[in-house]
């Protein structure tokens, strides 16, 4: 059995491509703020960046500072990588939001939904910061 075991990020880690609506977010993953947007409108957070609310609609929209905390709603473990094992899930933030990540320096075999995690930030290729999850 491979070792599930991942104290860092195995692999290169490439920042998607800001975008005028992304922008914000990845100058804060930068400085290590994880930011999500809520609609002023209907009040609902949500989670990815984007300009219009997915429940209402309405483009009045805000950033918020995320705690960094959150819960693992779902996830699994991909065994068959050419870079060794990694996990993928669901977060469920404090705030509210689902956001899909990778998790890391963690022994995925001790991972369970329910389990408290926290942001960490991997450094990019491109000198950017992109989010991922590690228990705590």
């Amino acid at each position: 059995m491979a070792d599930d075991t991942n104290k860092e990020w195995p692999r290169p880690v490439k920042a998607p491509q800001p975008s005028r609506e992304t922008q914000t977010f990845w100058d804060a993953a930068k400085d290590g703020k994880f930011l999500f947007k809520r609609c002023n409108a209907c009040g609902e957070p949500h989670y990815f960046p984007r300009a219009s609310c997915p429940f209402c609609w309405s483009e009045d929209t805000v950033w918020e500072e995320a705690s960094g905390e959150g819960v693992i709603y779902a996830f699994t473990i991909i065994r068959r990588s050419p870079t060794g094992p990694y996990s993928t899930g669901f977060v469920e933030l404090k705030e509210g939001p689902c956001v899909f990540t990778n998790f890391v320096k963690c022994d995925f075999e001790k991972l369970t939904v329910g389990q408290k995690v926290k942001v960490v930030f991997q450094p990019g290729e491109d000198g950017g910061a992109v989010p991922m999850w590690a228990p705590v």
